[in-house]
């Protein structure tokens, strides 16, 4: 076959000023979809809309704008919009049938959406995993856990899985257990677990703290201490409870006991 050099210099003629106002159109029609999804933002902000909502809306719009963009520059090289249209239907039927756990994906954050069972901030756990919640996207929810990890949870899944919301009701119980020995006063250990409650500064002063003995134990007496704090609060009083009731317990010489073992020796 004949190579007809002149027929494709026609053609890189007739095509480069289409491909290269479809290259520009591409890059002008990209930073307009980023200003108009900022302006959308900025003004959803001011509306004082949901942050939990924004982020879906936005991940929305951003891809209803990329395909409008897409066949808009379809338009622009010359391929007939109406039948580009068309294989973009096929296409994203074919495309829906073979993703099906990302359709599921998207109705799991549309439904989180509605139901609201957490919000943009709250701490949760969810498919084995502690976070606070950073963003609800279409198809995936973000979380950070409590060491700065980030954790990908798809909408689906996530949508039809128990979800614990610590920090929704934005009050929340920490609840720890100390043992003393049993030779160690129970009303003197109990002053002392109280006096360290009242000089936790994070500690509400406005709900009743419980230090009740839950547990005769092998070797200890159980107290179990509940203290009451501001959901974002939980670890500051769950780590100061622990340290200073230890100091206060060292200071009035009460032990904690520890398990031990006798042993006999039997000699012949």
């Amino acid at each position: 076959m004949e190579f007809n050099v002149q027929k494709y210099i026609d053609m890189a003629i007739e095509y480069s000023p289409k491909i290269l106002l479809a290259i520009i159109a591409w890059i002008v029609g990209s930073w307009i979809i980023k200003r108009i999804l900022k302006g959308i933002n900025n003004l959803m902000v001011k509306k004082e809309i949901d942050e939990t909502l924004r982020p879906f809306l936005q991940s929305l719009i951003g891809i209803l704008f990329k395909v409008i963009l897409v066949i808009t520059i379809a338009g622009i090289v010359g391929i007939d919009v109406t039948a580009f249209a068309a294989v973009i239907a096929a296409m994203a039927f074919a495309v829906g049938m073979a993703l099906q756990g990302s359709l599921g994906n998207f109705a799991g954050g549309v439904l989180l959406l509605i139901f609201r069972p957490f919000r943009v901030g709250d701490l949760i756990t969810a498919m084995g995993y502690t976070g606070v919640v950073e963003e609800i996207q279409a198809f995936a929810t973000t979380l950070v856990t409590p060491d700065n990890r980030t954790i990908v949870l798809p909408n689906g899944p996530l949508s039809s899985s128990p979800i614990e919301n610590i920090s929704g009701k934005g009050i929340i119980r920490v609840d720890t257990t100390m043992g003393i020995g049993y030779s160690d006063d129970i009303d003197k250990a109990r002053s002392v677990i109280q006096g360290v409650i009242d000089k936790c500064p994070t500690a509400l002063r406005d709900r009743d703290h419980d230090i009740f003995v839950t547990e005769l134990a092998d070797s200890s007496v159980n107290f179990a201490v509940r203290v009451w704090t501001k959901s974002a609060n939980y670890w500051d009083v769950y780590f100061f409870l622990h340290e200073e009731i230890k100091k206060a317990f060292d200071q009035e010489n009460i032990g904690i006991p520890y398990p031990t073992m006798d042993v006999n020796v039997l000699k012949n």
